[in-house]
């Protein structure tokens, strides 16, 4: 009976924190426009940073709970299933187009910030042998507040000339947003807030019971479920998306919130608590990593995901999670 209510405590996190995005999103973005912002830097920071609120607000609540294994698996897991399930499977609906500036700019950042975090919280790791000499649950790295401060250095910088590159190309990302009353825009903002940080709560109480119940790890909870869980409206606007044939963003969309969560939310969270990162961690930034570079080979054939590509994909998902649970 109690790991039922921690699964109906666990899925309503979830929509606690998808409705609160949402919620979010509307009444920042409102709120913006009222305030004579431009469409596109809402679309590039209060959209964007509202779409990686659910990650935030679990991995900082486990962080603070020192659920530190859910904190680091949940990034790495949503970094995972944003790769390969939604750009896969949107590729097997329809062929995903590479742009330009996700080729020169977003990919390379990407790899680069996933590169930066395994070597800046492990390096000690690597001058003691590697990872063999250790089993997965060791602690073998930590986040630590500088590296996490580092992060965020970063994050705003990449935000910066996400701008400046926005500013010159105003017809690409200019968006309407809907007009509503101040109070409304700042109900609607309390209101997302609020149930963003109580989802992020319920997601990890849930989470880490279920965890403890059913004899698995937080590792493998936060890599499989809880990023499965934060990364849905990711997928279903995706899907969405690729069934209509507007497929020209998701790419870098994909890349772009892969991003902000190592940069914001992993930043964000190791600032307000250092986060240690166990062995599984690193092997699933291995992976990641890996994943990384294949997916920019195939986005530089023909600038393009292929069907093909995108099966292969998402059977490289379904076998990252074998492995993670055979560990």
């Amino acid at each position: 009976m109690k790991i039922l209510l921690d699964v109906v405590i666990l899925i309503a996190g979830f929509i606690a924190l998808i409705k609160g995005a949402d919620w979010f999103v509307d009444g920042a973005a409102a709120l913006a426009k009222k305030l004579k912002v431009p469409g596109l830097i809402i679309g590039l920071t209060v959209v964007a940073m509202g779409t990686s609120a659910p990650e935030l607000a679990v991995s900082t609540s486990a962080a603070i709970q020192g659920a530190n294994e859910i904190a680091v698996s949940n990034v790495v897991g949503s970094n995972l299933f944003n790769t390969l399930m939604v750009l896969g499977i949107c590729a097997l609906i329809h062929p995903l187009p590479v742009g330009n500036s996700v080729l020169k700019r977003d990919f390379p950042v990407n790899l680069g910030v996933t590169f930066l975090l395994l070597i800046g919280s492990c390096y000690m790791l690597f001058m003691n042998g590697g990872l063999l000499n250790y089993s997965m649950a060791d602690n073998v790295g930590l986040v630590s507040r500088w590296l996490g401060l580092l992060l965020l250095v970063i994050f705003v910088c990449y935000i910066a000339y996400l701008i400046h590159d926005a500013r010159k190309n105003p017809a690409e990302t200019e968006e309407e947003y809907e007009d509503m009353p101040g109070w409304k825009c700042f109900l609607l903002i309390i209101i997302g807030i609020a149930l963003i940080v109580a989802g992020g709560e319920a997601v990890v109480y849930g989470a880490k019971n279920i965890a403890l119940a059913a004899g698995m790890t937080e590792t493998l909870v936060g890599l499989t479920i809880v990023a499965l869980g934060t990364s849905l409206p990711e997928l279903v606007t995706s899907i969405v998306a690729a069934r209509k044939g507007e497929t020209g963003m998701a790419v870098g969309n994909v890349v772009g919130s892969n991003i902000f969560n190592v940069l914001l939310i992993l930043g964000v969270s190791s600032a307000i608590h250092p986060i240690a990162v166990n062995a599984a961690s690193v092997w699933d930034l291995y992976i990641l990593i890996g994943i990384g570079i294949l997916t920019y080979v195939f986005g530089l054939t023909k600038k393009s995901i292929k069907r093909p590509e995108g099966a292969v994909m998402v059977l490289l998902y379904f076998a990252a999670m074998a492995f993670a649970i055979v560990r």
